[in-house]
């Protein structure tokens, strides 16, 4: 386990942990230590500038933290910008691919994470139809089983 980030769990209640975009796909970021220090769901962000997820989380972090976190599925309002963030619940199955440190951290699967879907610039969410193709491949749609996520390069990477 990365000695930085039980440090910065104990320091600060959790960690954010930052995957830059590179040639097999989108960046993403997600936190680490969210439920074990406030018994919270992890949370997970992808296809944002690096330092916008990090921003992301740590805000949602500071929410879950005061009690404030909102249902899974439901909106949340200034966070980042005036733009809102669904969070939906993540299948299981892609645990392995995206949050191995989690994994790692807390030994014993499963912890619950949940997923930061931002809007497009007319804030449309991935599952509205009018949502343009180039967009829905910004980001995973990990409340889907693998099997039922449209084909892209997010279950390339899990395939792979």
């Amino acid at each position: 386990m990365d000695l930085r980030t039980v440090e910065q769990v104990k320091e600060h209640g959790w960690s954010v942990v930052m995957v830059p975009a590179d040639d097999e796909g989108p960046g993403f970021a997600y936190t680490i230590g969210l439920w074990h220090t406030h018994t919270v769901p992890e949370l997970a962000v992808f296809g944002l500038g690096i330092q916008t997820m990090h921003v992301l989380l740590n805000s949602l972090g500071q929410e879950a933290a005061a009690g404030a976190l909102p249902e899974g599925g439901r909106e949340c309002h200034g966070i980042i910008e005036d733009h809102p963030v669904v969070l939906k619940p993540a299948d299981l199955r892609w645990y392995r691919e995206f949050f191995g440190r989690a994994i790692s951290f807390y030994r014993r699967p499963p912890i619950p994470v949940l997923q930061a879907v931002w809007p497009d610039a007319d804030g449309r969410f991935l599952w509205q139809s009018e949502a343009d193709q180039q967009y829905q491949q910004s980001q995973p749609q990990l409340w889907l089983k693998p099997t039922e996520h449209p084909p892209g390069v997010w279950t390339a990477l899990a395939a792979g």
